[in-house]
């Protein structure tokens, strides 16, 4: 199919989109509870039912997958909800077919995933039918999720973009005080408009090349794995205190992604402003250095071979599998007699400095919760960073810069994170009214859902 071809197909699929009268944001508490509004804006054909772009501000990327979920589970919409939790909502909807692209936007102390581009396939394991993926990121490898694309059936291609958003300071924002003139603002745009212009005619000749879009990604994978370290350091030009330059290179590189897609949606956690490790204050500083030692991922060797990669994740799931089943026994007996048998096992040693410390402080060490938190202590530690109002402030202009160079979304998931102590609790409601200021001055009229709470009405 041509170019233009394409465009005009793309254009009908958009055109048959039903548009909102107001913009919804739909507030939840736990993260993965945004998805059934997701799904219901597909079936109102507010959303296309594919190819849709997910713009995704959290301090942590949510892209793990449920380990055992059969991925036909993905087609039965009720039971997909029930499997989901915090971290591994988003793969499930890659795999049903629904986003093609992920942007997540994250803060300075989030360092889970490499920045830059990852191109890689999404698939269903034909040997345990779960869904796993191509990517050899160690945030993929360290939950036991990659396979070679051979083993995958049912592949879909994922484009993600890991992006670094810096706070703007206050004290040079002087947009806010309407000192910046419309000029400028309209220079900016058109810059950017060309540069997206110029980067679609590129799109457009790749597209050309490419007839199947998995080969696609295989081939863009490798590319865009040597291109990461690139992405590391700002421009030699741009100083991150330059929220105008930072909000230009940002806007360029999303809506090269954007103008891939046929909708977005823009997906907010409040936690991307400031961010607990929970774990950090349920354990002592002694059992969580365990933990990391009990759960230590080994990463493999800089340029690792097909069977090495086969050998990483193999060891590492049993390596978990191991784990699981040594805390589910404790919580039956955690008597001596069974804490000795399962840390005579290979690499379970400190299990008997862990018990007998957590025995010491808790009449009932609840050993479920022990392992959630060792599965977080694997290659580096979760996000920990209670931000000061200044900071929060500086985050939450840099998101109003951006959103106000990029096209209005179809709809706003935002997730509160706060119950669960992510994002801190004294801080929640004030960084939640300031989101929806920003998304209110952007936007305009908003159709709020406080869907948090069942005693707070739609505002």
């Amino acid at each position: 199919m041509s170019s233009a071809g394409e465009r005009s197909v793309q254009g009908s699929s958009k055109s048959r989109l039903r548009a909102y009268p107001e913009l919804p944001v739909w507030v939840v508490e736990d993260h993965q509870d945004v998805l059934p509004f997701i799904y219901r804006a597909i079936g109102s054909k507010h959303l296309p039912a594919s190819n849709i772009s997910f713009v995704h501000l959290d301090s942590h990327p949510d892209l793990l997958i449920p380990v055992n979920m059969p991925a036909d589970t993905v087609f039965d919409k009720e039971a997909l909800f029930s499997e989901l939790s915090i971290e591994n909502w988003i793969m499930p909807v890659v795999y049903a077919g629904h986003f093609s692209q992920v942007i997540w936007l994250h803060p300075s102390w989030a360092q889970q995933i490499k920045e830059g581009e990852h191109y890689f396939l999404v698939g269903k394991d034909t040997s345990t039918t779960t869904i796993r993926v191509t990517s050899t990121d160690h945030y993929f490898l360290s939950d036991g999720l990659y396979v070679s694309a051979d083993q995958l059936e049912n592949q879909k291609p994922l484009h993600l973009n890991v992006i670094l958003v810096n706070p703007t300071e206050a004290s040079i924002s002087q947009e806010d005080n309407g000192e910046v003139s419309s000029a400028k603002r309209l220079r900016l745009k058109v810059d950017n408009a060309a540069d997206t212009a110029s980067s679609s005619k590129e799109l457009e000749v790749a597209v050309c090349h490419f007839t199947d879009p998995r080969a696609e990604v295989l081939e863009k994978t490798a590319l865009a794995q040597d291109e990461t370290e690139a992405f590391q350091e700002p421009s030699a030009s741009c100083s991150f205190g330059n929220h105008t330059c930072q909000t230009t290179e940002i806007v360029k590189d999303i809506l090269q992604v954007l103008q891939k897609g046929d909708a977005y949606v823009l997906d907010i956690d409040l936690d991307f402003f400031s961010v607990k490790n929970p774990f950090k204050e349920i354990y002592t500083q002694e059992e969580y250095k365990i933990l990391q030692e009990l759960y230590n991922f080994k990463k493999p060797s800089r340029n690792p071979s097909e069977e090495g990669l086969q050998d990483c994740v193999e060891n590492r799931v049993h390596q978990l599998e191991d784990l699981e089943a040594a805390f589910a026994d404790l919580c039956d007996d955690d008597g001596e007699e069974t804490l000795q048998r399962w840390a005579s096992n290979p690499g379970m040693k400190p299990l008997l400095q862990l018990v007998h410390s957590l025995k010491k402080r808790m009449e009932t060490p609840d050993y479920e919760m022990v392992h959630q938190a060792g599965l977080t202590c694997d290659y580096s530690e979760l996000p920990h960073h209670i931000s000061t109002e200044r900071e929060i402030e500086g985050l939450v202009l840099s998101i109003k810069h951006l959103l106000k160079n990029l096209p209005k979304p179809t709809l706003v998931t935002v997730a509160r994170s706060s119950l669960d102590d992510y994002c801190p609790m004294e801080q929640v409601d004030l960084i939640q009214d300031k989101m929806l200021n920003v998304l209110r001055s952007v936007y305009g009229t908003l159709d709020v859902h406080l869907e948090y709470s069942a005693n707070v009405s739609s505002v």
